[in-house]
């Protein structure tokens, strides 16, 4: 096993060798070094000062929260990065002193002016117990006015009054506030875990190309035209994949990556046109190594910025998941599994269910009491495209009654046959949904989520497991032939290899999914080295040995030259942040995000560009956006 670093990041020490009063070796008494925000221009910040400094001049440099002018005195709350401090200006009356001229400047600072003041600190008579520097305040000796400020167009504080769009065009002002600002520090010290752990097991940092070639399968590409070479175009990468594993040809058996990708995809509160991945490969592993090795990084992220403690990870098969909750990232911090009904259901003279290849449900426990109106918006909701179902039937187990919308078709021992079945109780509501299999499977675990929500079941708390045994392939029914459920890399299943030539359909992927709270998190595989796999793998796709060769004809040449067996796996770094945050939108977790039309409202890009650039690159255009 590689030797671990000091956890110092300045220190180049290994833990168990570091003799540095840096507080990570063996031989270290001292706790880590604080570091030293003083400089030329600040002796403190605006979250340093406690009742310890009293009596101490100091200087402090920051932006003015607020301004207030009371009587004989002029408050300022000074704000920075780190806090706040409140700063008193003396007003001596009509005696036209240097007291009295700072007092006037103070009487015209603005929000979000710059200014520099130094003082005395003193003990506050009146202390802000909800702020860590309300002990104390700063009598004003000087006061300068670095730079004036417009009036904010919305309020820099914890809860703002501004739209998102607004938020977004003046992102310089909105990352001053707390929760932008928190969300920020938060993404800085995760990468910091990241990168601890990942060198601390001997994987190696490796920048990979950012205008690389366009290839088929996956998202559409963003495509960047090369001036020097005419009619000719690079793509932004969607991941380092290929990169990655020829990497792991390369002799770099342990490479990770903290890097930008690219996808021309439609937008939603987790998906981003550009957006940051923790990627990852191994050389000479199984897929169990790269579980164990993941598992553990992720285990030192909770831990270290939510303190929470995994226990160890559930190994979940995909069938499992899918037939226990109709979708491949379940979250397990609650039960209500899918329940099948379809033998109880048919054969009683409803069409609906007597022509549905499935008819499963859920028992909502204690959601008995729900009024007919509650019911009927839930029977609309899943009508929606929320839940994407036909139809929803209900069954009410409340007050020793059974009553549901099917009565006319089953009797009440039809009906208490399903209770069994689903361990429904009084007071229990059980919610039924019906059609083609995979369509309804599929709806019935949104169904599930959307419940898990009402009911409170997935407000708190952390589960995350694996899932495995994906299938290899799916067969698209509109191009007539089989695509990559991962990608094209991902090595079939040793079990499921004589699958391959005769029932394709049926052939596992050797691949793996990290599941929190119902998020994926993270996904890999172990992938294939034998040119000759690779090869048939592209022939099942469509690819002709020729296509193949044309796209891919790098990766297959390195292939020729002893490549390794390898695996690894990419995490969405934005949407762990967001998740490890509690946000809502992993734009809050992006210091510049676009909007959910993939604009930069700060910077109104996209834009158009001069003709002459135009013909510079060899593009011509003969479209023209409508004007907005």
């Amino acid at each position: 096993m590689p030797k671990k670093y000091c956890d110092n990041v300045e220190c180049s020490n290994y833990a168990d060798e570091c003799t540095a009063p840096c507080g990570s070796g063996s031989a270290a008494a001292a706790p880590a070094a604080q570091p030293t925000l003083a400089t030329s221009l600040r002796s403190h910040t605006c979250d340093e000062l406690r009742m310890g400094d009293v009596g101490k001049t100091v200087t402090l440099i920051g932006w003015v929260q607020t301004a207030r002018d009371i009587n004989h005195f002029a408050f300022v709350d000074l704000r920075d990065r780190y806090g706040i401090t409140q700063c008193v200006f003396n007003n001596p009356g009509d005696v036209q002193t240097e007291e009295k001229k700072r007092y006037e400047v103070a009487q015209k600072l603005g929000r979000e002016f710059v200014i520099t003041v130094t003082g005395k600190v003193a003990e506050r008579s009146n202390k802000n117990k909800k702020r860590s520097t309300g002990d104390i305040e700063i009598i004003v000796e000087s006061v300068e006015v670095l730079n004036s400020s417009l009036t904010p167009p919305f309020l820099i504080e914890d809860k703002t009054d501004a739209l998102e769009d607004t938020r977004v065009k003046y992102r310089y002002l909105d990352i001053r506030r707390n929760p932008v600002k928190n969300a920020l520090m938060m993404r800085a010290k995760v990468a910091h875990t990241v990168r601890n752990y990942l060198s601390g097991q001997g994987f190696l940092e490796v920048e990979t190309p950012v205008l690389i070639k366009s290839t088929p399968e996956g998202a559409r590409d963003f495509i960047v035209p090369s001036r020097m070479n005419p009619g000719q175009f690079y793509a932004l990468p969607q991941s380092p994949q290929t990169f990655k594993q020829i990497l792991m040809v390369a002799g770099i058996d342990r490479y990770f990556q903290i890097v930008k990708c690219f996808r021309d995809e439609e937008l939603r509160a987790d998906r981003q046109p550009e957006f940051t991945q923790i990627d990852c490969e191994m050389s000479f592993v199984n897929q169990q190594d790269v579980l164990n090795m993941f598992e553990g990084m992720v285990r030192a992220i909770f831990k270290e910025n939510v303190g929470h403690e995994f226990p160890k990870f559930e190994c979940m098969q995909y069938s499992q998941a899918m037939k226990e909750y109709g979708i491949d990232k379940p979250d397990l911090r609650f039960g209500m599994k899918l329940v099948e009904i379809t033998d109880l259901a048919k054969g009683h003279g409803l069409k609906m269910f007597d022509d549905a290849e499935l008819v499963v449900g859920i028992n909502a426990e204690g959601q008995g009491k729900l009024s007919s109106k509650k019911i009927k918006e839930l029977e609309k909701t899943c009508k929606s495209s929320l839940i994407g179902a036909q139809g929803m039937v209900w069954v009410k187990f409340a007050k020793g009654k059974i009553t549901s919308s099917v009565s006319k078709f089953f009797t009440e021992d039809d009906l208490k046959k399903w209770a069994e079945r689903f361990g429904a109780k009084d007071g229990d509501l059980i919610l039924v949904l019906f059609g083609a299999e995979h369509s309804t499977r599929d709806s019935a675990g949104r169904l599930r989520n959307e419940m898990g929500n009402r009911m409170g079941l997935r407000s708190s708390g952390w589960s995350a497991h694996w899932v495995v045994d994906f299938p290899l392939l799916e067969w698209d029914e509109e191009a007539g032939r089989y695509t990559a459920m991962h990608h094209p890399f991902t090595s079939p299943h040793p079990e499921d290899m004589h699958l391959m030539d005769t029932d394709p359909g049926k052939v596992r992927a050797y691949a793996y999914d990290m599941v929190i709270n119902g998020v994926e998190m993270g996904g890999g595989s172990i992938r294939i080295h034998s040119k000759e796999l690779q090869h048939k793998v592209f022939k099942l796709l469509g690819f002709t040995k020729e296509e193949a060769e044309e796209q891919f004809g790098f990766l297959l040449g390195a292939f020729e030259y002893g490549a390794p067996p390898h695996g690894g796996l990419a995490f969405g770094f934005d949407r762990m942040c967001t998740l490890l945050g509690g946000g809502q939108s992993i734009r809050d977790y992006i210091a510049f995000p676009k909007n959910n039309m993939g604009r930069d409202m700060m910077i109104n890009s996209p834009s158009e560009v001069a003709p002459k650039q135009l013909e510079e690159l060899c593009v011509a255009t003969t479209f023209k956006p409508e004007k907005k």
